[in-house]
């Protein structure tokens, strides 16, 4: 007996993952969770901004030591989207920390929810029951996080602009001038894709878990953490884009197999 083929087995790569991108797309845009996270992204930076502005140079004294700690503000506007290369970037002081680069771990946070979703929903496991193509699967959902992560890394660039006018600090650019920051800008986003497949290779081996994907998404983020203000200084150029593009770019297919390989070898549920 000769076998029927679907016509969805003649549909080539980029038909199908058009295909499943549309539905990802619906579902994160139509999602509240996404907005949610945006607006997070948006408010952040304007919090962090006008708050350390307005406790700046307070001194607060432990009771039981004696010892003062005067609180330290940011003093130029940039400095919460990256500093400029060797200028301490390898610091723990609030400015190395309480920047953009926290917008890494909250793309990883959107993804593992995002993916838990599907698991715990039953669309996954109807999804490869009908289609079975894995790699399709990782490809959209790898493309849909990236996307998510791009627009809080732009969301947060955006709230950094406006706290920076309410907080009156200064805009000035130094020596990395307008083209350094829009090179900076690029290359995390383009980085966004090496975190992006880390996230979604935890997302698919915990599956409905979502709690352990996520501590798993944020401890594998952590290990690359500092690594960030070195690819990305304020002052990037030409070549830190494109380390960071074709590095998250091979990164990303080269991680992509592993979660691919991890759906095909592990139980849906």
């Amino acid at each position: 007996m000769k076998k029927t083929k679907t016509a969805f087995d003649h549909k080539s790569f980029s038909q199908r993952l058009n295909s499943m991108l549309r539905v990802d797309f619906r579902r994160m845009f139509t999602s509240s969770m996404l907005w949610i996270m945006l607006g997070c992204a948006l408010v952040m930076p304007i919090l962090v901004l006008v708050m350390t502005t307005g406790f700046a140079g307070t001194t607060i004294a432990d009771p039981n030591t004696g010892v003062e700690t005067t609180m330290e503000a940011f003093t130029n506007t940039w400095q919460i989207i990256a500093t400029e290369s060797g200028a301490g970037m390898m610091g723990m002081d609030m400015t190395a920390m309480m920047n953009i680069n926290l917008m890494y771990f909250l793309a990883g946070i959107f993804l593992c929810l995002f993916v838990g979703e599907d698991f715990r929903s039953g669309y996954a496991k109807n999804l490869f029951t009908v289609r079975s193509l894995k790699g399709d699967y990782v490809a959209s959902k790898t493309i849909a996080g990236f996307v998510a992560g791009a627009l809080m890394l732009i969301a947060f660039f955006l709230g950094a602009v406006l706290g920076g006018s309410f907080a009156g600090l200064s805009f000035e650019l130094g020596a990395a001038g307008v083209f350094g920051v829009v090179m900076c800008m690029l290359a995390k986003i383009s980085l966004m894709l090496v975190f992006v497949a880390i996230f979604l290779l935890m997302s698919v081996y915990a599956k409905q878990r979502t709690w352990l994907s996520i501590l798993l998404a944020l401890f594998g983020g952590m290990l690359l953490f500092m690594m960030i203000p070195m690819m990305t200084p304020l002052n990037s150029g030409i070549g830190n884009l494109f380390m960071c593009l074709v590095g998250g770019a091979i990164f990303a297919a080269g991680i992509g197999q592993g979660s691919r390989l991890i759906l095909q070898k592990t139980n849906l549920v």
